[in-house]
């Protein structure tokens, strides 16, 4: 499976609210949200577990949320960094 068809389907999921492909180990972070654990298991069992190419599934729950929207710091020209 090209790498287009495998994002397309990844993304796919209706509980997928953010998905990314990155340089490195794992290559696809998906961050699902689902009404409850029984849902998430659901989903991760019969949808993203069985999309072709998946060789390996790692979950990761969020505890505690400490950081949210921080806006990412850039740099001018001669001058400080910016927050946009």
């Amino acid at each position: 499976m090209d790498p287009g068809q495998h994002e397309r389907a990844g993304g796919d999921s209706g509980s997928a609210i953010q998905a990314e492909r990155l340089f490195g180990d794992p290559d696809y972070l998906i961050r699902v949200a689902t009404a409850d654990l029984a849902s998430y298991q659901a989903l991760r069992d019969q949808k993203l577990a069985s999309l072709p190419g998946v060789q390996r599934l790692t979950s990761t729950i969020v505890m505690k949320r400490v950081v949210d929207d921080r806006p990412y710091p850039t740099s001018r020209p001669g001058g400080p960094a910016q927050h946009r």
